[in-house]
C-alpha cells in the first residue's frame, strides 16, 4: 500500500442526498472474519430478512456487522440517541476521551498497531471542529479511520441552528472521502462504503455526517455480511508485469543500489516481502520516519532512518546510488531536501498503490502502480529465478564505501555524570525492554530521539505523527493502542510541551485504566523550535521558553497515576525500569540538559549530503 499522505477518490456524490451518483462497481464481500457475528439482540444474521430498525439501531448493527469493537467518541445532544443505542449493545465498547481531537487520535493509535479501521464518534458544531486535527493527522499519514459526526436535524441545516457546522466543507480537504446521509435508507450503505474506502488503496480518514433525525427515523435494514458497492472506486492491486520485469532488471545491473522504504510497507503489511527482497538483493535499505519497523533495524543491511534528521550513511547511499528502489513512500520533502540533489545519479523504481504519488514531487523512471505486498510478492519470485542471480552485479565495493560512510557514526553521544542527554534516556529504555515496546511520541525533538534510537525490529510499533506533525498526538494514540492491544506495553515519549496539547487524556487512560507509560523529556523549552532559532535566528528565542511547566510528579499524583523524577544521569535506569514493572500508569519524567540538538540535520531547502553532523 501507499506511504504517508493521501489518496484522492472521485466518487461521485450529491451531498445534500449522500447518494453516489454512478453505480458501476462490481459488488465487494468482505472477509468472513468481518461479517455473520452472532447478535446478542435478536437481529438478523447474513442472509436472513430485513427488519425495521431506527437509525441509531442502522447504525449500531451496521458497526457490529463490520466487526467493529471498539470505539473512542464525546457526546452531545444530537447524538445522544445514538449514544443511548450505543449503550444498550454489549458488543462495542467505547471510551469516553476529554477532547474530540483526543477521540479521532485514539482511533488513528487502534487503527496503526491493528491494520483495521479506528472508530470515532463527535457531535455537532464544537465537536466536529474538533475533530479536523485528528482527521488531518490521519490523513497525512495514510490512516484508515472512520469519524461519525451529528448533525442538527436537516430541517435547520443551512439555518445557523445551535452546534450547527458545515462539517462536510470542513472536512473534504482533510478526508479521503466525507458524507452527509439525509436519507435513514441510505444510511447502513454509506457505513459499509465508508469502512471500504477507508482501508483499501492508500488507506485514508472517511467522515459520515448524520443529522439528529435521521438517527431517530426508521428504514429496512438486512445484514449484508460488508458487502459493497461503489462504482467509481477500484485501486489496483496488481502491479504491471511488463514494469515489474523492467525494475527487476535494473536492480540486476546495479552496482550501487539503494531501497528506499516508507509508511506504506508498514500499511500494507508487507515488511515479509520487503525483508525478503532486501536480503536476496543483499542492498542496503533506509526507512523512512513512518516506515521504521518495516525492516529490522538491528540487521546488518539497515543503513538507519533517512532525510533532515537520518543517518550520514543512509543519507549518503542515497545519494550516490545507481538504482533507488522506492517502495510505499512519497519523496516527502524531510527526505528529499533540495529536490534537484536529491539521488541525482540514479535510475529511480516506485511502487505505490497511488498513482497520484508516483513523479509528483520527483520524476520516476519505473513506475508501478500497485499493492506493495502484491507487487513484492512478484519481485521476489523473478529475483530468486537463476538467471537472476548469476548475472547480478557485484555488490562488494558498494558495500565498502557504505561501511565507510558509517565509521562517521553520527549518532555517537557522550553522557557524563552531570547532565541528562535524551538519547540516554531512549537507548536505555531500548536495551531494558528489548525493543519489545510499542513507542508513541508527540512531535519535535524527542520525537527524532526515539526514531534515531529506539530500535525497531518489526511493524505496527511506531505510532507518530509524520506527515502533520501534531503536537498532543502521542496521549491519546497510545491509549488507542492500548486498547486495541492489551496485552503489551506501550510507552508514550514526550515532551514537556508536546504533552500539556492532550494532557487531560490521563482522565480517559485512569477512567479505562489503561496503563499507559509515559516519559516526558523536559528541556523547558519548544525544543525543535528553540533548535532553529539557535541555528538560524541568531539565538533569538521568541516565545519557545517553556520554563513555567507543571510539577509532573502532583499532576500525576492528581489524576491517581504514578509520578517518577530523574534529574541525574545515575536516575534513569532506576526510574526507566520502575516505571515499566509498575502495573498502572506512569508519568516519568527526565530532567535534560536545556539548550541541546537533535543531529544530524540537514537545514531546510539543502541538499541530504549537505548534513550538520555536531
Amino acid at each position: 500500500m501507499a506511504g504517508a499522505g493521501h489518496e484522492s477518490v472521485t466518487i461521485p456524490v450529491d451531498f445534500h442526498t449522500g447518494k453516489s451518483i454512478l453505480r458501476r462497481f462490481p459488488a465487494f464481500r468482505m472477509g468472513p472474519e468481518r461479517g455473520g457475528t452472532p447478535d446478542r439482540r435478536g437481529k438478523p444474521e447474513s442472509g436472513e430478512k430485513s427488519v425495521k430498525l431506527t437509525g441509531a439501531e442502522i447504525i449500531v448493527q451496521t458497526l457490529r456487522e463490520l466487526n467493529v469493537r471498539h470505539m473512542f467518541g464525546y457526546p452531545g445532544g444530537v447524538v445522544l440517541t445514538l449514544y443511548d443505542e450505543i449503550m444498550k449493545c454489549p458488543d462495542i465498547q467505547h471510551f469516553l476521551v476529554r477532547h474530540e481531537q483526543g477521540a479521532l487520535h485514539a482511533a488513528d493509535g487502534y487503527a496503526r498497531v491493528t491494520g483495521e479501521v479506528g472508530v470515532a464518534l463527535v457531535t455537532s458544531g464544537p465537536g466536529a471542529t474538533n475533530a479536523v486535527t485528528g482527521l488531518a493527522t490521519a490523513h497525512m499519514d495514510s490512516i484508515p479511520v472512520v469519524c461519525l459526526s451529528g448533525q442538527v436535524p436537516s430541517n435547520l441545516i443551512g439555518n445557523d441552528a445551535f452546534q450547527e457546522a458545515d462539517t462536510v466543507g470542513l472536512t473534504r480537504s482533510c478526508t479521503k472521502h466525507n458524507y452527509l446521509v439525509k436519507d435513514v435508507n441510505q444510511l447502513a450503505r454509506v457505513l459499509r462504503e465508508a469502512f471500504y474506502i477507508a482501508r483499501t488503496g492508500r488507506p485514508g480518514p472517511v467522515l459520515v455526517d448524520i443529522p439528529k433525525d435521521v438517527l431517530a427515523l426508521k428504514a429496512d435494514w438486512e445484514n449484508l455480511g460488508g458487502r459493497v458497492d461503489i462504482p467509481s472506486y477500484k485501486p489496483t492491486i496488481a502491479g504491471h508485469t511488463g514494469q515489474i520485469r523492467k525494475a527487476v532488471k535494473l536492480l540486476q545491473k546495479a552496482q550501487r543500489p539503494m531501497i528506499y522504504s516508507g509508511g506504506g510497507a508498514v500499511l500494507g503489511n508487507a515488511a515479509p516481502e520487503l525483508t525478503q527482497l532486501t536480503r536476496a538483493l543483499n542492498a542496503p535499505i533506509t526507512n523512512t520516519l513512518m516506515g521504521l519497523g518495516a525492516y529490522p533495524a538491528q540487521d546488518r543491511q539497515f543503513l538507519g532512518m533517512l532525510g533532515m534528521h537520518g543517518t550520514y550513511e543512509a543519507n549518503m547511499a542515497v545519494t550516490h546510488c545507481d538504482v533507488l528502489l522506492a517502495v510505499g513512500a512519497r519523496f516527502d520533502d524531510r527526505v528529499t531536501g533540495k529536490i534537484e540533489e536529491f539521488a541525482p545519479e540514479a535510475q529511480i523504481i516506485h511502487i505505490d498503490v497511488d498513482p497520484t504519488s508516483i513523479s509528483k514531487n520527483v520524476k520516476v523512471h519505473v513506475p508501478i502502480v500497485g499493492d506493495v505486498k502484491h507487487v513484492l510478492a512478484r519481485m521476489n519470485e523473478l529475483v530468486m529465478e537463476a538467471p537472476f542471480r548469476k548475472h547480478q552485479a557485484d555488490l562488494a565495493p558498494w558495500w565498502v564505501r557504505i561501511e565507510e560512510w558509517r565509521q562517521k557514526d553520527c549518532l555517537h553521544y557522550d553522557q557524563d555524570d552531570e547532565t541528562i542527554l535524551p538519547q540516554y534516556v531512549i537507548h536505555t529504555l531500548y536495551k531494558l525492554s528489548r525493543g519489545e515496546l510499542i513507542v508513541a511520541t508527540d512531535v519535535g525533538q524527542h520525537q527524532m530521539w526515539a526514531a534515531q534510537f529506539y530500535g525497531f525490529d518489526r511493524p505496527r510499533r511506531w505510532l507518530t505523527s509524520g506527515g502533520l506533525g501534531t503536537m498532543g498526538y502521542g496521549l491519546p494514540a497510545a491509549l488507542g493502542a492500548l486498547v486495541a492491544k492489551p496485552d503489551q506495553k506501550v510507552v508514550l515519549i514526550s515532551g514537556d510541551a508536546s504533552i500539556q496539547m492532550k494532557i487531560q487524556e490521563l482522565g480517559t487512560a485512569m477512567q479505562y485504566r489503561l496503563p499507559v507509560k509515559i516519559i516526558i523529556l523536559n528541556n523547558g523549552y519548544l525544543g525543535m523550535v528553540r533548535q532553529w532559532q539557535e541555528l538560524f535566528y541568531g539565538r533569538r528565542y521568541a516565545a519557545s521558553d517553556m520554563s513555567a511547566t507543571p510539577d509532573f510528579q502532583k499532576l500525576a499524583e492528581a489524576y491517581g497515576a504514578k509520578g517518577l523524577l530523574a534529574e541525574k544521569p545515575s536516575q534513569v535506569e532506576g526510574v526507566l525500569q520502575e516505571m515499566l514493572d509498575h502495573d498502572g500508569t506512569v508519568i516519568a519524567e527526565f530532567r535534560i540538559r536545556r539548550e541541546y540538538n537533535v543531529y544530524p540535520m540537514v537545514p531546510a531547502g539543502a541538499a541530504m549530503k549537505n548534513m550538520i553532523l555536531i
